[in-house]
């Protein structure tokens, strides 16, 4: 199978302005790419035009648009790092792009928000176990801080400060912070004991101290493991929660899943009257139009002018 060539230091470092999410994801589309070029019998590296369009016609009909387009960047930067000659945007590949995309381009399938009503609905269900605990501070914080998964599992009790007021969290790195300067995030506490997120997470690190990662994997026998949940865990733990507690996607180009919190809190503060510029503050976008997209959705039914038809 082709490899890389060996690369500079400065060419290492620039490898690691992405984060480890995007290079699991380059590395394994870069290995589909050279798997299906050598059973075809065709060199990966460099490849020709042809090969590549041959390549994305074979993803048309069985793989997501944005998977494809990530493919392609993916074959760009390998040829770039391997000092092969790369036309950006090239006629024949964008041509053929255009027609698979016509033919068989279909919505992207988001995350479904989710709201106060349906976090109480899935708190109602959580068993008062300290999985249960445990679980009930990662859904509340994750839901009031906008967090990702990956802020969540990569939480350590270093980061935080409990005061009077609520709680404060150093986000040491993100998604939109990939350099490490760090961001910090205030969660007030809430007007309920049951929904306080301040409180919920004060009830985990009272039943499972913690010096290093917050939240950590639990036995089967109860005892606290020391390594922290990876992103995933905390997907699945969301999922499975929702589910429990009887919650679907309330449509076929929606899912469940732990972005749906962070996709919650963003329109649920849209819809409380909360501007623009505090909700990106708060949620830690950069684009306002990525942030709009969660409020578009949002208010479609809200502000939608159907409702001035007079039916």
């Amino acid at each position: 199978m082709t490899q890389l060539p060996s690369v500079s230091l400065a060419d290492t470092y620039a490898r690691q302005a992405l984060s480890k999410a995007s290079l699991r994801a380059y590395r394994a589309d870069w290995s589909h790419f050279l798997d299906w070029c050598e059973g075809r019998g065709v060199p990966g590296l460099p490849a020709s035009v042809e090969t590549v369009c041959d390549y994305l016609a074979s993803m048309a009909e069985t793989h997501a648009r944005a998977t494809i387009e990530r493919r392609l960047v993916t074959i760009a930067q390998a040829h770039k790092l391997a000092h092969h000659p790369w036309v950006p945007g090239h006629p024949r590949i964008r041509a053929t792009l255009r027609g698979m995309f016509r033919l068989h381009g279909r919505p992207q399938v988001k995350a479904a928000a989710i709201e106060l009503d349906e976090v109480r609905a899935i708190l109602a269900a959580l068993p008062t176990t300290l999985v249960g605990l445990r679980d009930r501070a990662i859904l509340l914080l994750t839901f009031a801080g906008a967090l990702r998964r990956s802020e969540i599992a990569r939480l350590t009790r270093q980061d935080i400060a409990l005061g009077r007021e609520g709680l404060r969290i150093l986000l040491a790195r993100s998604k939109s912070d990939q350099t490490g300067e760090g961001q910090v995030i205030g969660i007030p506490r809430g007007r309920h004991k049951a929904t306080c997120p301040v409180e919920s997470l004060t009830r985990w690190l009272q039943a499972a101290p913690a010096e290093g990662a917050i939240f950590r994997g639990i036995r089967a026998d109860g005892t606290v493991m020391e390594t922290p949940l990876h992103p995933n865990s905390i997907g699945e733990i969301v999922k499975a929660r929702a589910t429990a507690a009887g919650l679907k996607a309330p449509s076929v180009h929606e899912r469940i899943s732990a972005h749906g919190l962070r996709a919650g809190c963003i329109t649920a503060l849209y819809k409380s009257g909360v501007p623009d510029e505090a909700i990106m503050g708060h949620s830690r976008h950069r684009d306002l139009k990525t942030m709009r997209g969660y409020v578009r959705r949002g208010k479609l039914l809200a502000e939608s002018p159907a409702r001035n038809l007079g039916l």
